[in-house]
């Protein structure tokens, strides 16, 4: 009997690790495994060009970045995509949840309607925007010649001082739903006593939206934004269509320099190096949100 006894609680014990083998077997193969075979890539120079040929450097890639002036561009213009897509995405996604939050006869529609640009696949974006910034036919100069703005068309995607803020903005235009449909989502769990006391106590629109609405949705304002800020810091494809980094470096950014140094220059030990240094900045920002988080508790 008490081996038995023993028996069952062991049992239930092991379990759930029994259950999540299958997905823990799955995640090491497809994560863990090419996480450490970038990490081996980027200790040795890997060129593909001589793949039998990939003498062990140590850190030495790493250095290398950190001289690389190239890479400083990328980064900086990698800081300036972060803060500017995800912030701008942030704003128009507060503002279209608030709207939608609001009772009219189309709201359905409009709820609906909201969710094309994030469905849209990015390399469909991309060639969309791209015609519409085209220099002889694109829309925006039509219309922008037509509204007296400008003189004669600008070449958006040629000019180093526009093509880094025209792919931001076709970035936002596609992103902002995400922050519409997280937003709105919190808002419904708003209980509407506390709108109703904060505007008998005399609170203003704004008043009720910043000392009431906006920290009732603050961990899903928090958590819509660390998702946004991993997933733009880590985007290329638009980048890539649009531009393909160019004019010069202008729209280098870090995964895009990875990606171009592995794919055009065959440089894999480098590249990696690359990525790994964007992955710890990405988990500093990860770690200070789970920091947060656990001071909240």
């Amino acid at each position: 009997m008490s081996s038995t006894a023993t028996t069952i609680p062991m049992r239930r014990t092991l379990l759930p690790f029994a259950f999540l083998a299958p997905a823990l077997v799955i995640e090491l193969g497809i994560i863990v495994y090419p996480v450490l075979q970038t990490f081996w890539m980027s200790l040795h120079d890997f060129v593909l060009f001589r793949p039998n040929n990939a003498p062990f450097i140590g850190l030495g890639n790493f250095m290398r970045a950190f001289g690389d002036p190239v890479f400083w561009t990328a980064a900086w213009n990698s800081v300036i995509w972060i803060v500017l897509v995800v912030g701008f995405q942030f704003l128009l996604g507060l503002a279209t949840a608030l709207l939608l939050n609001q009772s009219f006869w189309w709201r359905g529609l409009a709820r609906a309607l909201v969710i094309i640009p994030w469905a849209l696949p990015s390399v469909i974006t991309a060639l969309m925007w791209s015609w519409m910034y085209d220099y002889d036919l694109g829309v925006i100069n039509d219309v922008l010649s037509r509204l007296g703005l400008i003189d004669a068309p600008i070449a958006w995607l040629a000019r180093a001082d526009t093509t880094l803020g025209a792919v931001i903005l076709a970035l936002v235009w596609q992103g902002f739903p995400f922050f519409a449909v997280m937003i709105l989502a919190g808002l419904q769990t708003v209980p509407g006593e506390l709108i109703e006391a904060a505007e008998i106590d005399g609170a203003n629109a704004f008043q009720r939206l910043t000392k009431v609405i906006l920290p009732s949705i603050a961990e899903v304002i928090a958590t819509a934004l660390l998702l946004r800020t991993i997933w733009v810091a880590n985007s290329l494809d638009v980048i890539l269509v649009m531009t393909g980094g160019g004019p010069g470096y202008t729209t280098y950014t870090v995964p895009l320099y990875a990606f171009l140094k592995a794919y055009t220059s065959m440089e894999f030990g480098y590249a990696a190096a690359l990525a790994l240094i964007m992955t710890a900045l990405l988990l500093l920002v990860i770690y200070a949100y789970v920091r947060r988080a656990a001071r909240e508790l």
